[in-house]
């Protein structure tokens, strides 16, 4: 073989070399990438969809029965995880409860209810999780129907279920009047979704 060609050979073979490590640093930036994109995502779905908490919600949830994405659904809806939060109607703690509603509670649970315990974590998820589970189990568990009463109370349900403007049956709530319920319940059910997600990836 002469000289040019082996020359001509040793060159195609250099740009074949090059083409594969370009190729390749492509790919593996292309991966890199995305990797840091699926990083950032997660860390962006920990801080709207907080899981400190999630051993607490686990370990409440399985006392009554429930799905931790649900209870975990509803604390976001309510307090955004603050276990200090207070509503204008004095609703307090990471789920909202009002006293009277826990002392009802810690009532049906054989305890005794202590002023100022609803800024205890624990007890108020306690609370909260028996009280989610009583109107899963009242409104045939319905996610939806529990959501509103939990938001605007079962009687207040109840009603609606009665009215042939808001309900065709008496047991399918087809219009939440109440626009602010109506919101709160969209956001249960959405939040529902995507912890249905992390707490299966967890």
């Amino acid at each position: 073989m002469s000289t040019s060609k082996r020359r001509k050979k040793a060159l195609r073979r250099q740009r074949a070399r090059r083409r594969m490590l370009v190729g390749t640093a492509i790919v593996l930036a292309l991966a890199l990438g995305a990797l840091a994109t699926w990083l950032a995502l997660g860390r962006i779905s920990q801080k709207v969809y907080p899981m400190e908490y999630a051993p607490m919600v686990r370990a409440r949830a399985g006392e009554f029965g429930l799905e931790p994405a649900y209870v975990a659904a509803v604390i976001l809806a309510e307090s955004d995880y603050d276990p200090h939060a207070v509503s204008n109607a004095n609703a307090q703690g990471m789920m909202q409860l009002l006293p009277d509603t826990a002392e009802w509670v810690a009532h049906k649970l054989g305890e005794e209810y202590v002023e100022g315990s609803l800024f205890d974590a624990e007890i108020n998820m306690r609370y909260g999780c028996w009280y989610l589970d009583f109107l899963l189990r009242r409104f045939g568990g319905d996610k939806r129907l529990a959501s509103a009463a939990y938001h605007a109370g079962q009687g207040t349900v109840d009603k609606w279920l009665q009215n042939p403007e808001y309900s065709q049956d008496g047991v399918t709530l087809n219009v939440i009047p109440y626009k602010s319920t109506d919101a709160y319940v969209q956001r249960v059910l959405r939040y529902y979704e995507k912890y249905a997600k992390l707490y299966a990836e967890s």
